[in-house]
């Protein structure tokens, strides 16, 4: 099935087949950062009909606002021009923060020179799109960082055992290691 190209402000949604775009096996919370109202309503709608939880930001400083709290988004599509703080400084700002689970960050903007994209990269960004985008593509790339989210997720969690392990060692330090010797004087004969 097609659908046509979405013409939405300075945004192009350039959609073709939809075939394999099966829903994410995880529901991300995933954060919209962008001024051009059409354009967030698009990305909001898209976003939504796949079944995730989205949270929009209409300038840089509320996006920055959103991902400073705790239940803060597991994905962020910033655009870069914004009024308050641009997207490539809420980027930095995100960097920032000290987290097992770091957000990955998209850059959707029209910002579409070499150096920008370098820019938006070396700021923090994971993934940089240029408007405008293939509809299938930022899917793609949200799948990307859906993956990225549940390797974080299963690498916390080893972490949180490996924590859990050496809190049950440290608690046992200062007892006398149990031994086959150990064992044997204490058994009492009894088997």
């Amino acid at each position: 099935m097609s659908f046509p190209n979405a013409l939405i402000g300075n945004m192009v949604f350039l959609t073709g087949k939809q075939a394999g775009h099966e829903k994410e096996s995880l529901v991300l919370k995933i954060l919209i950062a962008e001024d051009s109202l059409m354009s967030r309503n698009l990305l909001k709608a898209m976003l939504a009909k796949s079944g995730h939880e989205v949270l929009v930001a209409v300038n840089g400083a509320e996006a920055w606002e959103i991902m400073q709290r705790p239940d803060a988004p597991r994905l962020a599509i910033l655009d870069w021009i914004m009024p308050i703080m641009e997207g490539i400084e809420v980027c930095r700002q995100i960097r920032s923060l000290k987290t097992d689970r770091p957000p990955y960050i998209i850059m959707l903007t029209t910002m579409a020179e070499k150096s920008d994209i370098v820019a938006g990269l070396e700021a923090g960004a994971d993934d940089y799109l240029i408007k405008p985008c293939d509809i299938g593509e930022l899917r793609a790339r949200i799948g990307v960082g859906r993956r990225v989210s549940e390797m974080q997720d299963i690498v916390a969690g080893k972490i949180e055992e490996l924590n859990n392990a050496l809190d049950r060692i440290m608690a046992l330090q200062g007892n006398p290691p149990i031994t086959v010797e150990h064992y044997e004087s204490n058994s009492d004969g009894l088997d």
